[in-house]
C-alpha cells in the first residue's frame, strides 16, 4: 500500500518572491489585513492572521525589481486564503472594491465561494470561504460534485448591510 498522507495535515504557509516588498505589503497587510510577524530589513517579511507565526512570507532575495512571471509558464496558479465565515469574504470583498483594486473573477463552486485576484506581483490570489460540509453538492452516490458558477454578490454583500 502506498503512503497517504495524515487527515490532519495542512498546508502551513505560502512564501513568495516579489519585487518589491512595500508594494506588496501594501497588498497583503494593509488591503488583506495580514500582520507582521517578523521583518528581516528591506528583504524580507512574514505575516500571519490570528498570531500563528506565518502564513505568508514575502522576500526580494531573487526577485527584487523582477517583472512578474509569464502568465503561460508553470508555477504557482494561485495562493487560496480560507476565511472563516462568509461575513469575513463579504469584509474583504468590499475593501478591494473600495480600492478599486482589480478582480480576476468571482465564483461558487458549490463548496465554497471564492473572489479571484492576482497581487502586485502577478501571484493569483483567491479568497474563499467554505460551505459548511452538510451543504456540500452530492450526486445520487454521495460524490462530491464541485461546479464553477457566477458568484451572487448581492447576496454577499448581504452578509455586511
Amino acid at each position: 500500500m502506498s503512503y497517504i498522507v495524515p487527515q490532519q495535515t495542512r498546508i502551513g504557509h505560502v512564501h513568495l518572491k516579489v519585487s518589491d516588498l512595500d508594494k506588496a505589503l501594501s497588498f497583503y497587510r494593509d488591503l488583506l489585513g495580514f500582520e507582521i510577524t517578523q521583518r528581516y530589513g528591506d528583504s524580507a517579511v512574514f505575516l500571519s492572521a490570528g498570531g500563528y507565526h506565518h502564513h505568508i512570507g514575502l522576500n526580494t532575495w531573487y526577485s527584487k525589481h523582477g517583472p512578474p512571471p509569464p502568465a503561460r509558464s508553470t508555477g504557482l496558479f494561485h495562493t487560496a486564503i480560507l476565511y472563516p465565515a462568509r461575513k469575513d469574504l463579504a469584509i474583504v470583498f468590499k475593501r478591494l472594491a473600495d480600492a478599486k483594486y482589480p478582480l480576476a473573477g468571482a465564483s461558487d463552486h458549490g463548496v465554497s465561494e471564492a473572489i479571484y485576484l492576482d497581487d502586485p506581483d502577478g501571484n493569483g490570489v483567491e479568497l474563499y470561504w467554505d460551505r459548511p460540509t452538510a451543504q456540500w453538492p452530492l450526486d445520487e452516490n454521495g460524490h462530491l460534485q464541485m461546479f464553477t458558477e457566477p458568484l451572487d454578490i448581492e447576496s454577499l454583500m448581504a452578509e455586511i448591510t
